[in-house]
């Protein structure tokens, strides 16, 4: 080893204990950090909501958060995992496990804000995690979890209102939540667009934009947004499953 490399070598691990040691990133394997290796996985998963993918990177992450127990960035992407099973059970018509896996996921996401309280990210995943919750135990739990959603989508605009999935998530909260807590459409409608102009190959984020439109009444909009969802994810379970 070239006494460059070696210097290189000795940065890598000098970078990778302080980050380790302050939660603020992963440990790194190979240049990269574990939690930028997993995501191309995480993200081959996501298109389709494969079951078997999804548990396997669930079980790297586990292994990764054992290893590195204060990263807040591995326990988001574990809450985000945890999630898209909560979509593949409830696909396979497996209520008991997306149940139990929708409560795994915001604890996962809790942690994470419990290490690194300032990343709007994960408050707007909570949010959404919140959400799912809501409809898992209908209106006594809408009551409870309702004003839980509003609050970490409102902190997570406060971090940041740019951010895409913020916008995203504040979106489906204006889409979901009764009118008289706050529901609006065409505040569904405006967030959505908001959270694609900033990122416009958000393939979910079109299906639940199409969501909107269709609950507006405006279905040529909401066929439109559907469209564009399959052309940039054709194996997308929502938009295929979309009821005009």
């Amino acid at each position: 080893m070239t006494s460059s490399s070696l210097s290189r070598t000795l940065t890598l691990a000098t970078l990778a204990a302080l980050f380790s040691s302050s939660g603020a990133s992963s440990l790194l394997v190979g240049g990269q950090s574990s939690s930028e290796t997993i995501q191309p996985k995480i993200e081959a998963a996501r298109l389709g909501r494969d079951l078997p993918q999804l548990q396997a990177s669930k079980t790297e992450l586990e292994k990764q958060i054992a290893a590195n127990p204060n990263d807040a960035q591995e326990y988001l992407l574990l809450a985000r995992v945890l999630g898209y099973l909560v979509d593949a059970y409830e696909g396979q018509k497996n209520k008991k496990e997306a149940e139990t896996t929708i409560d795994e996921a915001i604890a996962a996401a809790q942690k994470s804000i419990q290490l690194k309280e300032n990343f709007a990210e994960v408050h707007s995943l909570l949010a959404d995690l919140y959400g799912r919750k809501i409809g898992f135990g209908g209106m006594f739990v809408g009551a409870h979890y309702g004003p839980m959603v509003q609050q970490e989508n409102k902190r997570a605009m406060e971090l940041n209102d740019k951010n895409p999935r913020v916008g995203a998530s504040l979106g489906r909260q204006y889409l979901m939540a009764p009118s008289m807590f706050g529901g609006s459409v065409d505040n569904a409608i405006e967030s959505f667009q908001k959270s694609l102009a900033l990122e416009p190959k958000q393939d979910e984020t079109l299906v639940w934009l199409a969501q909107a439109y269709k609950k507006k009444g405006d279905m040529t909009q909401a066929r439109a947004a559907v469209v564009k969802a399959l052309a940039l994810n054709p194996r997308n379970p929502m938009a295929k499953g979309f009821k005009f």
